[in-house]
């Protein structure tokens, strides 16, 4: 997980060379795939980690009235809303060769 915290992916919208974005599967269609499910795992495990670090300052109580602001709650969840998007972090991966991928119907 601490890769995807130092991940230099772009924060904001980049424009990508689309022979370079395809050359690994000669298939626009099948590397957007590759990367899209890459984007769900990393926004899993971000989401993972997020929730329990939040669950650190969990406070209960029985009254709907009662709102509790933590500055340390406050502070994770103003890290984890400037991290680049998990498509972005998913897309510079595909672009550095580190997904692994194969076609198991070209395998065969």
């Amino acid at each position: 997980m601490n890769d995807l915290k130092n991940s230099k992916a772009a924060v904001s919208t980049v424009t990508i060379n689309r022979n370079e974005f395809d050359k690994p599967t000669e298939n626009i269609y099948e590397a957007i795939s590759i990367a899209s499910k890459r984007a769900v795992q990393i926004n899993s495990e971000i989401k993972k980690e997020l929730l329990e670090k939040l669950e650190e300052f969990a406070t209960y109580s029985d009254s709907l009235e009662e709102v509790f602001e933590n500055k340390e709650q406050i502070e994770v969840s103003k890290f984890y809303e400037k991290l680049p998007k998990p498509h972005a972090m998913a897309v510079e991966e595909w672009l550095m060769d580190k997904i692994y991928h194969r076609n198991t119907a070209k395998d065969a």
